[in-house]
């Protein structure tokens, strides 16, 4: 079974068992609504244990989380470092145009019909995600993910095709 990462639990939060989540996910209200279920991987990417939130709230940047059944610091104090996964199964259908990353990295980018390279990580700086293009020979190409650049993604043909408006490539 696939496992896709949903957040990074970073601390503890309080005494009763919450836990303080970095989200990697677009989708946190869902991932983090009560009774779904997660599952806990440790540093070296090995299965521990599967859990279903019991509750969930934001704090500034971090996601508030308490388990079904650890309801105490000491039940949870044990996870932190550790990294919360969604399993393929759980994942919901999207529209047309959107995407999950791991969908999204690994396919090749043309510009042309020219191969230009290979799409390797997906930042999230702002208003819009960046997709970092691996190139052979030159620095990794940062393209928004906005219509003008992004012309077409054929996740089933594994192909993106873009136009590199003048300023986003500063090695031409």
């Amino acid at each position: 079974m696939n496992y896709f990462n949903v957040g990074k639990i970073v601390n503890t939060q309080g005494l009763q068992g919450e836990l303080r989540v970095l989200s990697v996910t677009d989708f946190a209200e869902e991932r983090f609504k009560k009774g779904s279920r997660l599952a806990i991987f440790d540093d070296k990417n090995q299965y521990l244990l599967d859990v279903e939130i019991a509750s969930h709230r934001k704090q500034k940047n971090f996601d508030i989380v308490k388990f079904k059944g650890l309801y105490h610091i000491n039940d949870v104090e044990k996870y932190k470092g550790t990294m919360l996964k969604v399993a393929e199964e759980n994942l919901t259908d999207l529209a047309e145009d959107e995407f999950y990353y791991h969908e999204i990295i690994g396919l090749d980018v043309y510009e042309n019909d020219v191969l230009i390279g290979q799409i390797k990580e997906i930042l999230q700086p702002g208003a819009n995600d960046v997709w970092v293009v691996k190139r052979k020979g030159k620095r990794d190409l940062l393209l928004p993910y906005i219509p003008p650049v992004i012309l077409n993604v054929d996740v089933a043909g594994n192909r993106v095709d873009v136009e590199i408006m003048e300023g986003l490539d500063d090695e031409n």
